[in-house]
């Protein structure tokens, strides 16, 4: 079983140097995978050192800032190319807890995609504002309602997805970034029938650095909602026919 974790990272030198060997201590069977977007703080250069003094650990550059969306399918194709089993999406400034990547795992034994998810029973968000978890809430109680989907946190970036789910996904159309690009890879996949599964999370706002969230994000959000409601998603009509059945969703006790 070979599992890579996708960390896409901007400016996370201070960060770095923990949660990669912090996701490794995880088990031997967690790979880690950066991908870096030419970082000026020399987050990229420091992803080297790490891959060269630990085979498990890889960095991918790229030439400029492009976006979460981006960075994710970047590392999702590179997963695929590598024959990876199983492949997870978290943050690389610890919001995300590594220690939960083997409860992620566990769930992905009996479902195709497992979310992390803050807005379940046992779950939560600690550190935020009352706006901010408004925001959160509120934005994926509004793209379920409008897109119909079985999932309580829509834009969750904690994940873990089978293998043959992001190999029947049209990876190049997927045109989002930030909490849009979480919503429509959750739509994708709950469109292809897939089972969703959602395990309870504490999400931490980040300890040291710089927060990437901003209006736009949410914005770009929101009329992504619109526009799926109405005329569907590019990547799914040049993927082919969609498995219109309700894709089968369970909630994960955390122990």
């Amino acid at each position: 079983m070979k599992c890579l974790v996708v960390l896409p990272t901007y400016n996370e030198r201070e960060n770095l140097p923990t949660i990669v060997p912090a996701i490794l201590a995880q088990g031997p069977h967690f790979d880690v995978l950066v991908v870096d977007d030419n970082s000026p703080d020399g987050t990229g250069q420091l992803a080297d050192e790490l891959a060269a003094a630990d085979p498990r650990v890889t960095a991918l550059h790229r030439d400029e800032k492009r976006g979460l969306g981006t960075a994710y399918v970047a590392g999702f194709k590179q997963a695929l190319a590598r024959g990876y089993d199983f492949i997870f999406e978290m943050d690389a400034d610890f919001s995300h807890d590594p220690a939960d990547l083997p409860r992620l795992l566990e769930a992905a034994q009996q479902a195709d995609v497992v979310i992390g998810s803050r807005w379940i029973p046992g779950g939560g968000a600690r550190n935020w504002s009352r706006l901010r978890t408004f925001i959160s809430r509120g934005g994926s109680i509004f793209a379920r309602t409008m897109l119909g989907l079985p999932i309580a946190d829509l834009t969750s970036g904690f994940k873990c997805f089978r293998r043959r789910v992001l190999a029947s996904l049209n990876l190049d159309g997927v045109g989002s970034n930030g909490y849009a690009f979480q919503v429509e890879v959750n739509y994708l996949c709950s469109r292809r029938g897939y089972r969703i599964a959602e395990v309870p999370i504490v999400f931490v706002d980040r300890r040291v650095g710089k927060s990437k969230m901003s209006g736009g994000i949410v914005v770009e959000a929101m009329l992504m909602v619109v526009r799926y409601r109405l005329f569907g998603s590019p990547s799914e009509r040049s993927a082919g026919p969609a498995v219109v059945s309700p894709a089968r969703k369970s909630e994960i006790p955390r122990e």
